[in-house]
């Protein structure tokens, strides 16, 4: 008699999140492989073009300015018009994002946040000289 294997769940959902990862949100890196700037780049195309556009990157993961009223609520900063700085990246990775509602908190860690922290800030808001109004600004590390 034949045996009939079924897939187990978990292998299938692997499966599913490898493909989603294969198929991207996004483009190309633009960067050469040379800049110091581009495993910084790689892991945000990696880990961050789902919710977050930055061309330097090839990530389309925000939606368009004009969608945004409405729509999914994973829709992360468009860091082609907003500039951030090394250490709000830096902040926002270890806190999950600003509001700390939607981003996974530690979503690259030590060297590989470094990296993208270094990257983004470099790259970001090539469209725009401000950060968007209205974001709570991190709490100080003073005492």
């Amino acid at each position: 008699m034949a045996r009939v294997t079924r897939p187990r769940p978990a292998l299938l959902a692997a499966t599913g999140v490898l493909c989603m990862l294969g198929a991207g949100c996004g483009n190309d890196i633009e960067l050469a492989r040379s800049d110091p700037n581009y495993r910084g780049a790689v892991l945000f195309n990696e880990r961050c073009s789902g919710c977050h556009t930055l061309p330097a990157a090839g990530s389309q993961g925000s939606k368009p300015a004009r969608e945004v009223g409405g729509g999914e609520r994973t829709n992360g900063p468009n860091f082609s018009t907003r500039k951030e700085t090394r250490e709000d990246v830096l902040f926002a990775i270890r806190n999950g994002g600003f509001s700390g509602a939607i981003m996974p908190a530690n979503i690259v860690v030590g060297e590989d946040a470094a990296a993208v922290a270094d990257f983004v800030s470099k790259y970001a808001g090539k469209g725009s000289s401000a950060p968007v109004e209205g974001r709570p600004a991190p709490p100080s590390s003073g005492g």
